[in-house]
């Protein structure tokens, strides 16, 4: 167990947060249990953020700096923090999306992990493993809050039409993360396309894949595998994947037709079922 008198801020993002609570919450002179409380939280929750034994959320961080003055330092802090908690090999890609002004995404088999939803999320995450679950799953959704920046990146997500088939979670988590997608539709930074089963044969047979685009710096692809990522700024494979994109867009349904088979196969396959005497079961 961590000591908070040992507690390095030097060791970890997560050492330095816990160490910049407690420094701001022992000049406002408060104990941990009313700091608690003040926040709406338990006192031993802020114990445990300040001893690096529990990761803050954004939300317990800009309550924080509301009831401290920080100035906001922690909820600045928490990006930090959250993003050193992804896997190691996964650590460089998250930056990628962090200073992308253009990401394009093409997803075989689920939706791409800027745009699941918590319960999908929990799914994806839980499958094999579901140690310490909740810490993972708020961890992935942290990356989401590139889509709040000022200037956001432009987000484009072409997926397979078998993954608005593929039962992630039960038909509750299906009907969320679908009306999430399309919560988007008016938004012109994120787009999601459909590509269907008619198309057939296409110019992502190989697999999924994405493309970071920069202001200034050359774009990059990336692929992934079991446990490891696989980023490239080979000009030619760069080239090859951004062709392979501009076709996949062709081939897939218009931004509206898309929007609509997500609306059906949300009403048919997710939709909620009637029992024998009319009350839904689903």
């Amino acid at each position: 167990m961590t000591h908070i008198n040992a507690l390095d801020p030097g060791a970890s993002p997560l050492d330095y947060y816990g160490y910049e609570l407690r420094r701001y919450r022992e000049a406002a002179g408060l104990t941990q249990k009313q700091l608690g409380e003040i926040l709406n939280y338990t006192g031993s929750l802020v114990g445990q953020i300040e001893t690096a034994r529990k990761l803050p959320t954004p939300e317990f961080s800009q309550r924080a700096d509301a009831a401290l003055e920080t100035g906001g330092q922690l909820y600045r802090l928490v990006d930090l923090v959250l993003r050193s908690q992804l896997p190691a090999w996964f650590q460089q890609v998250a930056e990628l999306e962090a200073r992308a002004t253009g990401i394009s995404t093409f997803q075989t088999h689920a939706i791409h992990g800027l745009l699941q939803t918590r319960e999908y999320a929990r799914a994806v995450l839980g499958v094999l493993d579901d140690t310490d679950l909740e810490d993972r799953t708020a961890v992935r959704l942290a990356r989401q809050r590139i889509l709040e920046k000022e200037q956001p990146p432009v987000l484009w997500m072409v997926i397979s039409e078998s993954v608005l088939y593929q039962e992630v979670g039960g038909r509750e988590t299906m009907r969320g993360q679908l009306a999430h997608l399309l919560s988007f539709e008016r938004t012109p930074l994120v787009n999601v396309q459909v590509l269907p089963f008619s198309a057939g044969a296409h110019a992502g047979m190989q697999g999924s894949f994405t493309l970071f685009r920069f202001e200034r710096d050359p774009s990059i692809v990336y692929t992934e595998g079991y446990g490891s990522g696989h980023p490239s700024a080979n000009p030619d494979t760069v080239k090859d994947c951004s062709l392979r994109y501009d076709h996949l867009q062709a081939a897939a349904l218009s931004l509206r037709d898309s929007a609509e088979l997500m609306r059906r196969v949300t009403e048919e396959r997710y939709g909620e079922q009637r029992g024998s005497g009319g009350d839904p079961v689903a």
